[in-house]
């Protein structure tokens, strides 16, 4: 496995066109719509979204080994901190106050973190020169990545959110 530095005094690439996505209107409810909706890690969604900008379509067997490669990071770590975040919004009683508030918001950066980790390891791990065949358009090329990862994981996606997600892909440049 790539070791990676996530450290760095610059974030990937990756990583800004994921805050850049995030950023838009409908985009936060459209991910947690497709994650506890669909079981979709957004960080695999994303980088689908990314490697679409940047030209690159990839297959169903290419995410099979992305996801294998990160699993472990996110089952172990992103959604363990997510949910103790989440177990904290509404601590029983008498664990409520600022003491589990400020222990809550401490989790969620946690939590963030975690997330760019794995991003930075995709980045690092999978360059896109390296995975799928080009595609000239690029929003082909991002609902192509969006329909490869929904056929990986058998499941349906919610389509006003596949639409907030294409559309805010649409409006962001992935640089190399």
């Amino acid at each position: 496995m790539t070791q990676i530095d996530a450290s760095r005094p610059s974030p990937s690439s990756f990583w800004t066109f994921s805050l850049s996505i995030y950023g838009r209107p409908g985009v936060p409810a459209a991910c947690l719509t497709l994650q506890d909706g669909s079981g979709v890690d957004v960080n695999l969604l994303l980088f689908g979204l990314f490697l679409g900008r940047q030209g690159r379509k990839i297959a169903p067997d290419d995410l099979k080994t992305i996801s294998k490669a990160t699993e472990p990071w996110r089952a172990n770590v992103v959604v363990s901190l997510r949910d103790a975040r989440r177990a904290l919004k509404e601590p029983p009683a008498p664990f409520t106050g600022t003491l589990a508030e400020s222990l809550r918001k401490s989790v969620k950066a946690a939590e963030l973190e975690a997330e760019r980790i794995q991003q930075e390891m995709l980045f690092v791990t999978f360059p896109a020169q390296d995975l799928g065949v080009t595609e000239e358009n690029r929003e082909n090329a991002c609902a192509a990545n969006v329909d490869a990862y929904r056929h990986f994981l058998g499941a349906q996606f919610n389509e006003d959110a596949i639409a907030a997600l294409l559309s805010a892909a649409a409006a962001t440049g992935a640089k190399r």
